[in-house]
């Protein structure tokens, strides 16, 4: 029981002991962990209070350069404000100064000024004075000697006026070419066609001269259906593997060219057959001359045409004029008077379409009576063509008076297109012919030194001797030349006489 008890104080004693020795053990652990962690946080709290400090530093630092920079911003622009004022003071100053100088310069005009007014009152006076006695002493009024001092200067002047009005009169007139020249180089340069001219004969190539045999037939029968068939001469002659067509009238011409080259490629030429192919190259010609009829007015651009009519203005392409294709020269007028239009602000339509009809009498002038320009007009009125078509056209041989400029440009398109190098055909002997008893006339005169024929004969260049001619004598020459010209030949249009007269000095400065 004892033993028990003791046990048990002992016990009770060594766990009362080793409670307290547990508490002192697990305060000292306590207080080693509690100085590391304040230990810790005094750490960071210098490194706080370190950094915030240079935070402070930095912040200040960039105030202070924020202050700097303004404070010179601020000085920079107090700078500028101050050379403004200066430049603007020394402007002002400036102004006042040139004011002062217009303020005494317009007073020295004044002053002059009035100096001018006196003075010219005084020259009047002094005229009036000396006026009266001018009269006083000539015995004449003031109207009356400046009657006689007109008269003397007219005279006197008169050769001069004369000059200088036909020294414009010139000027005026060589501008006046000029410009029409311009306008009707650009016309033909637009259209530029391009003429072979007709014959009065054809040539129809033959295989071989067994062929000329067959064509002429037995006792001529063959030759003789043909000519009377067509109503053109047929020439067989010695010229190898050749027959040649002789007639005035084209349309005829090429019937029996077409009949007798399609009597040669069929090989059978007799009555029968000549009559065949005759009818056959009748039809081919008509098809032919509304296809030439439908191609020209595509090409010019006219629409609603009379079939019929068509068929007329298709006749032209074998018609010739002076040996000018007439249907050619009707397309050149067409297009050169549209060109002449566009130039000068006219109706273009109107005038392609007049331009294109101009000569449409001339397709049948051989069957009708009157001239080609009466004929036209009553066809296109019978076909219902408009009136303004029939005023342009039927004015271009200046037949009727012109009343519209359209007609004054069918009349210039015509002349260009028919007395253009190459459009008209003449012979050789009666050209030159002509260019020399051209020239032959102004060289007789003794001013002159040269003379050349040019522009196919419508104009010619006079050059006179400057030693005996003055330039007035030089425009009285050229009027006798024209004279002379007028009285003693017989030429197409006009000619343009030319005379120049060149002085040159030359001298040598050594």
């Amino acid at each position: 029981m004892e033993i028990g008890l003791t046990v048990i104080i002992t016990g009770i004693l060594s766990l009362g002991i080793g409670s307290i020795l547990g508490y002192y053990a697990r305060q000292t652990i306590a207080k080693k962990q509690l100085s590391t962690a304040e230990g810790r946080a005094v750490k960071v709290e210098e490194e706080a209070e370190k950094r915030g400090q240079e935070i402070i530093l930095e912040a200040k630092n960039k105030a202070v350069d924020i202050l700097e920079e303004a404070k010179k911003k601020e000085y920079d622009r107090e700078e500028l404000l101050r050379r403004t004022e200066a430049r603007l003071d020394k402007k002002e100053e400036s102004l006042e100064g040139k004011i002062q100088e217009v303020e005494k310069e317009k007073e020295l005009l004044a002053k002059k000024a009035e100096e001018v007014r006196a003075v010219r009152k005084e020259v009047e006076e002094a005229r009036k004075q000396e006026l009266k006695r001018l009269e006083k002493i000539a015995g004449l009024s003031k109207e009356a000697a400046k009657k006689i001092l007109l008269q003397l200067t007219e005279e006197e002047s008169r050769e001069l006026l004369a000059k200088r009005i036909k020294s414009l009169e010139i000027e005026g007139r060589d501008t006046l070419e000029k410009k029409a020249r311009d306008i009707m180089t650009q016309a033909i340069q637009k259209y530029a066609g391009s003429h072979a001219a007709d014959v009065t004969t054809s040539i129809v190539a033959i295989p071989s001269d067994e062929v000329k045999g067959r064509i002429i037939g037995r006792e001529g029968r063959n030759i003789k259906a043909l000519e009377r068939l067509t109503g053109i001469e047929i020439i067989v002659d010695d010229t190898p593997e050749a027959i040649v067509i002789s007639g005035f009238d084209p349309i005829r011409r090429e019937i029996a060219r077409i009949a007798i080259e399609r009597l040669i490629s069929d090989g059978r030429i007799h009555p029968t057959k000549i009559e065949e192919a005759v009818e056959f190259a009748k039809l081919e010609i008509n098809n032919k001359i509304r296809e030439a009829g439908d191609a020209a007015a595509y090409d010019v651009g006219v629409a609603g045409l009379d079939p019929k009519l068509i068929h007329i203005l298709g006749r032209l392409r074998y018609r010739t004029s002076y040996g000018q294709n007439a249907l050619l020269h009707s397309l050149e007028v067409a297009h050169l008077s549209g060109a002449l239009a566009a130039e000068l602000g006219a109706d273009v339509n109107l005038a392609k379409k007049a331009g294109l009809l101009h000569d449409i009498g001339k397709a049948i002038d051989h069957e009708v009576q009157g001239t080609h320009v009466e004929i036209g007009i009553k066809i296109l009125e019978k076909f219902k063509i408009g009136k303004e078509i029939i005023d342009v056209m039927k004015s271009h041989h200046e037949d009727y008076p012109f009343e519209t400029p359209e007609s004054m440009i069918i009349s210039a398109a015509d002349a260009i297109s028919a007395s253009r190098p190459g459009a008209r055909k003449d012979t050789l002997e009666n050209y030159l012919k002509r260019l020399e008893e051209l020239e032959a006339v102004a060289t007789s005169f003794p001013e002159v030194e040269k003379t050349y024929a040019i522009q196919a004969g419508r104009e010619i260049r006079v050059f006179v001797r400057p030693d005996k001619i003055d330039d007035l004598g030089s425009i009285k020459l050229s009027r006798a030349i024209a004279d002379k010209i007028e009285k003693e030949l017989k030429y197409p249009g006009e000619i343009k006489v030319n005379v120049i007269r060149e002085t040159r000095v030359v001298e040598y400065a050594r």
